[in-house]
């Protein structure tokens, strides 16, 4: 049977946040539009497209409420979609995990990531899988900040590629076949 499934890469808008360490969600919602032959167009509280794949709708949003308010966009294309909490997948940046690792979830807690708190309060709960992906935690005390909105530096830019290209095949896996079975395949 045909499922729609919701997919929202976290980010920051503004080209001052390009290509920052907490956008990597924004990245790798970029690819799968490009590998699905699709493009963003700028609606309600999100940059946004679809597309289909064997017979799923695909659903991709960027929120562009700025990180910390992520759920007001998230409440509205899931009610304006009629996706229920469990069908949302979310990709985030996580200091928890090293970089290079990328790990899904299907629920749990926002670990005191900013943007999930803002989901978790607006959309009902922390029942919506996530897909991790480990940006590292190689900051002095104190500057979390600095470290998340900087960049890449030149020997992760050289792994990103690939490691993007991974999470578009978790991602188009759990449309697929689901969270039990991809996680099965790829949290390895």
């Amino acid at each position: 049977m045909a499922k729609k499934t919701l997919i929202v890469g976290l980010g920051n808008i503004g080209p001052e946040y390009a290509d920052t360490r907490h956008n990597i969600g924004f990245m790798v919602a970029d690819e799968l539009a490009k590998q699905a032959g699709t493009t963003f167009s700028t609606l309600r509280h999100a940059y946004y497209t679809e597309y289909r794949q064997r017979g799923n709708s695909v659903y991709v949003i960027k929120p562009t409420t700025y990180m910390n308010l992520s759920g007001k966009a998230v409440n509205y294309w899931m009610h304006e979609l009629k996706i229920p909490l469990e069908d949302i997948l979310v990709i985030v940046d996580d200091l928890a995990l090293p970089f290079g690792k990328i790990r899904l979830r299907p629920k749990g807690s926002s670990a005191g990531h900013n943007g999930l708190k803002n989901i978790e309060a607006l959309c009902g709960g922390q029942g919506y899988p996530r897909l991790r992906f480990g940006i590292g935690d190689n900051f002095p005390k104190g500057r979390q900040v600095d470290y998340v909105l900087s960049g890449f530096d030149d020997d992760e830019l050289l792994e990103l590629p690939t490691l993007i290209e991974r999470a578009v095949q978790m991602v188009n896996s759990v449309v697929h076949v689901g969270v039990e079975l991809t996680m099965t395949q790829f949290n390895k």
